[in-house]
């Protein structure tokens, strides 16, 4: 009877204890998980924009890393290349904007949005940018298009 009783005691222990602990360990493992994935969807994001960044440079004639650039006048194939490239960042943009972006977000999730909004903050500054959005944006995510149209309005508005 007595080892009967222990048993019992051990499962009493087990379920008061055990479960509980069990519980926090993988709700731990998941939050680290969780935040793991968040990382690498960050990680790859940033290498995009890497990328993007070498196609700007090597398409250097078109003065797209200058801030303030004077009017100048671009040849078709020239237009025809800004435009693509517009359009590849749009979409980076919107890609980064789905997979980080959160209506309530934490710290670290913040820290990391708050990256990709200066970029878009940069890009949307550029005249040339803010106006061949509109055709770029058409199609786009309704949420995705209001927040980058919000941002361009705020510079425009500043000016």
């Amino acid at each position: 009877m007595r080892l009967l009783e222990q048993m019992e005691l051990l499962s009493y222990v087990v379920t008061v204890v055990g479960l509980p602990l069990a519980i926090v360990t993988y709700m731990l493992e998941q939050r680290k998980e969780r935040r793991n994935e968040e990382e690498e969807i960050f990680q790859r994001l940033s290498d995009e924009y890497r990328e993007f960044l070498k196609l700007v440079l090597d398409n250097a004639d078109l003065h797209l890393l200058r801030r303030e650039v004077s009017p100048q006048q671009l040849t078709e194939e020239q237009q025809e290349r800004r435009l693509a490239i517009f359009g590849i960042l749009v979409s980076l943009f919107e890609r980064a904007y789905l997979l980080v972006y959160e209506e309530h977000m934490d710290k670290h999730t913040r820290r990391m949005w708050q990256s990709w909004e200066d970029y878009m903050r940069e890009w949307v500054c550029r005249a040339e940018f803010r106006e061949t959005l509109p055709s770029l944006l058409e199609g786009e995510d309704e949420e995705f298009t209001r927040y980058i149209r919000q941002l361009a309005a705020a510079k425009r508005d500043r000016r």
